[in-house]
């Protein structure tokens, strides 16, 4: 197997849920190239259908990483070493990253290594130009996920809070095939509110109310169903309710937790973080409390390789890789039992 040298290419492979995404992180010039594919056979049915994703997952990993490959004129000997997102998400899914990430470092005779995927999310903004600096706080509100970290370094993680029910992702999208919109409702229901009144109707703001950290989000999306069952007529009134409710609901959180720990920094990513009215509110608390508050381009929220490239390329430079080429994911996988990296 090849050593990790000083300088070394990391190819980061993303397959947790519906998207494909490959990206290719240089430990000296950065994120070189990056591609994503969005897999939109789940429209019909409202929702992903988990076997029908894993089979196109199949279809679009090895065609993407020869054209990541070509755009940046390499070649598969050119790695150093390759990162893969091994969970949470869809097992069928990742599988297929995981096989094919481990496939092709035994070949090449290089580390292969698993990375959680929400570490990749937490990890995002540091591929911009401006990048926050440890420690901080994170906010990471990406599909199925809703948590507060303390985040003191790479792998040193306390989770101040996390959903006990619905994440915020979760609700946007089924808040949005409630009110009939299309798939991925988030976004759907994020342009709809753009044309509502927030004054119409004013949504509760789930836990609020008592202290602690954790998120519930299941009785907003009730709270919407049961308003739009009495005024169906008014879809973008409902959606911008719900769409203010959320946003004020993770910034009290986000202050709560920036009080509690002391700390300065915000760094809020996911799939959530690209809402303009969720960046706004927490922009706005930044300046309030004095903080500096991140967030990752827009492209960079989404599931992505190119976060899953960087984070492989802190774990594989600071020696971190798995130990045989078999092939384990890991479904369910807390970020608190991720291990630090020492060196």
């Amino acid at each position: 197997m090849k050593n990790i040298s000083a300088e070394f290419l990391t190819l980061g492979i993303e397959s947790s849920c519906d998207e494909t995404g490959i990206g290719l992180y240089h430990s000296e010039k950065g994120l070189l190239e990056h591609q994503l594919f969005s897999q939109d056979i789940h429209a019909e049915y409202g929702g992903v259908v988990p076997e029908l994703a894993s089979r196109d997952h199949i279809h679009r990993t090895v065609p993407l990483i020869k054209a990541v490959l070509a755009s940046a004129n390499l070649t598969l000997k050119d790695l150093s070493g390759i990162a893969y997102t091994a969970g949470p998400g869809l097992a069928g899914a990742l599988l297929v990253g995981s096989s094919i990430a481990k496939s092709l470092a035994w070949s090449l005779g290089i580390p292969a290594l698993a990375i959680h995927h929400m570490e990749g999310h937490l990890l995002a903004p540091l591929l911009e130009n401006e990048r926050p600096n440890f420690p901080f706080v994170a906010l990471l509100v990406s599909g199925g996920h809703t948590m507060l970290v303390d985040v003191k370094g790479i792998g040193e993680y306390q989770i101040l809070g996390e959903s006990l029910d619905d994440a915020a992702g979760e609700a946007f999208d089924k808040t949005a095939k409630i009110l009939g919109l299309g798939y991925p409702g988030g976004p759907a229901l994020a342009a709809l509110a753009t044309t509502g009144n927030s004054g119409k109707f004013k949504f509760p703001r789930p836990m609020t109310d008592r202290p602690g950290l954790d998120f519930s989000f299941s009785g907003l999306k009730t709270f919407a169903r049961n308003t739009f069952a009495q005024h169906p007529e008014q879809k973008a009134d409902i959606a911008k309710a719900f769409e203010v409710a959320v946003s004020k609901t993770l910034m009290i959180k986000c202050k709560r937790a920036l009080e509690q720990t002391g700390r300065k920094i915000l760094v809020v990513a996911g799939g959530v973080s690209a809402n303009l009215s969720l960046r706004r509110e927490l922009d706005n608390l930044g300046q309030k409390l004095g903080a500096k508050v991140y967030f990752p381009r827009p492209e960079f929220c989404t599931d992505n390789g190119a976060m899953i490239a960087l984070a492989g390329h802190f774990r594989l430079s600071g020696g971190q890789f798995d130990d045989d080429f078999a092939i384990n994911i890991k479904p369910r996988w807390s970020l608190a039992d991720l291990p630090a990296i020492t060196n």
